[in-house]
């Protein structure tokens, strides 16, 4: 890595990208690579699918040679790990494990029960199972950092975030990684919207709106939020007495018109129940909550106003971003170069030294950002960037209420990393049945019968000790 002081640049970066054949947050990174002047160097695409992370490198070097791209970067594509890792500053991790013929069972398998999942990546039995196959990718990707580049930062996108995390600090504890999510963003632009409502504003930007972050990824929660001094916690309260029944609408989001977006109406609720700003999706909050509450029917989702995201639909959406690589490949069409609101090159930025930023990151709560949650837990809350540098902001205690919605999961992450080590099947019997989703509401054998069956359908995604 060159630093150059006089131009306030750093040129040279070799950034790993693991999972570089995705069709979707592979054109994301390079649009905001490629928008940002300060950065060059080289991009080493890996994928299990290699013919998927050659098409990324068409894609990526026509990006860099376009006379509109600030960023000066060289895409090339790896054939193993070593090559793509060995010397890497960043290691940038996004893969999907398994396929979505795997995630169709994840999701509606245990539908069959009346255990209905609106996302199926993170809690649930659909996100127990996709981390048990997941684990055993994070822990041959832990021990190759360990080996290649023990020095680099690592950046995780995949999900089940907190697990992907929790393990590759259990296999390299010295590892400097940490996972980024944008669901906290969401949560500011539903505030920013808010502000501008009430007070007549105009083009506010969500990082106007300053939060405490703290909780598990996909299930955090905002004990403070304020506007230029103002807190926005009263603003927030009255305009859920006004629009409870209705929701907050982006008008540029309509729940009933996309599987992702929602009225918000589960984040009022619980902020009625609790005190705090619940920040995230509503599709996820709800998959954290006992199932008889917002997940009990379809008709209950939809009462709600947000939707259950049928593996159907992201199969065909797959057909759609195969038929773009397609096109992008060929430069029959031209990714548009917009600001995608991620923050991920503006936290490389601070790790390199160009400037200081605070964003909401996940990491071991070795430092007890949360005192209440245990550390080894894997929490997300905010951290301060700088260069070479991580340092996790004390968010505080979590309210008592809160924190016995947040303990099953955070127990059941110790028992699926056990389980995905050890093979334990028992386990992952126990973490199905303490799962909010799953407990109660159904007997224990039928509970057993369904991990068993879930198990099977994904085996060609696991050790051999599983068979």
């Amino acid at each position: 890595m060159i630093y150059h002081p006089t131009a306030d640049k750093v040129t040279d970066l070799t950034i790993a990208y693991i999972g570089g054949g995705s069709r979707g947050w592979a054109w994301t990174f390079m649009t905001d690579l490629s928008m940002e002047a300060s950065l060059g160097g080289t991009i080493r695409l890996y994928d299990i699918n290699e013919d998927a992370a050659r098409r990324n490198e068409i894609i990526g070097n026509h990006l860099t040679a376009r006379p509109d791209t600030l960023g000066d970067w060289n895409y090339t594509t790896c054939s193993s790990l070593e090559d793509a890792l060995t010397g890497a500053d960043f290691v940038v991790i996004s893969i999907l494990p398994g396929t979505f013929d795997e995630m169709e069972s994840d999701v509606h398998v245990p539908e069959r029960l009346g255990i209905y999942q609106s996302v199926g990546d993170t809690a649930g039995p659909g996100g127990i199972i996709r981390a048990l196959r997941t684990i055993p990718m994070f822990v041959e990707i832990a021990e190759a950092i360990k080996n290649f580049c023990p020095h680099a930062w690592v950046i995780n996108y995949t999900n089940p975030m907190t697990l992907c995390v929790k393990t590759l600090y259990h296999v390299f504890p010295q590892i400097k990684a940490f996972g980024c999510c944008h669901e906290v963003f969401g949560t500011q632009k539903v505030l920013k919207g808010i502000c501008e409502q009430t007070f007549g504003l105009e083009q506010l930007h969500r990082r106007d709106i300053e939060v405490n972050v703290l909780g598990i990824n996909h299930f955090t929660w905002f004990d403070q939020a304020s506007y230029k001094g103002i807190d926005l916690f009263p603003v927030y309260r009255k305009f859920i007495e006004e629009h409870f029944e209705d929701g907050y609408h982006d008008p540029d989001r309509n729940w009933m018109n996309s599987t992702f977006n929602c009225a918000h109406r589960v984040k009022f609720d619980l902020f009625n129940r609790f005190g705090l700003i619940a920040a995230a999706g509503d599709r996820h909050l709800a998959e954290f909550m006992p199932g008889r509450e917002y997940l009990s029917d379809p008709d209950t989702v939809k009462s709600w106003k947000f939707g259950l995201t049928t593996v159907a639909w992201r199969k065909e959406d797959l057909k759609r971003r195969l038929a773009r690589s397609e096109r992008l490949a060929k430069q029959e069409e031209e990714i548009k170069l917009a600001p995608t609101g991620e923050e991920g090159i503006l936290l490389m930025k601070a790790l390199c030294g160009l400037g200081r930023i605070v964003s909401n990151v996940n990491i071991p709560n070795t430092s007890l950002q949360i005192p209440n949650l245990p550390a080894a837990a894997v929490v997300e809350t905010n951290a301060v960037f700088g260069r070479d540098s991580i340092k996790p902001v004390a968010a505080g205690a979590l309210p008592e209420k809160v924190l016995s919605l947040m303990t099953p999961h955070t127990d059941n992450h110790e028992r699926v990393l056990k389980a995905a080590l050890t093979f334990d099947r028992s386990l992952i019997y126990e973490a199905f049945s303490h799962d909010p989703l799953v407990e109660g509401r159904a007997k224990d054998s039928d509970i057993r019968q369904l991990a068993d069956d879930m198990i099977t359908n994904t085996l060609p995604y696991l050790p051999k000790e599983w068979r």
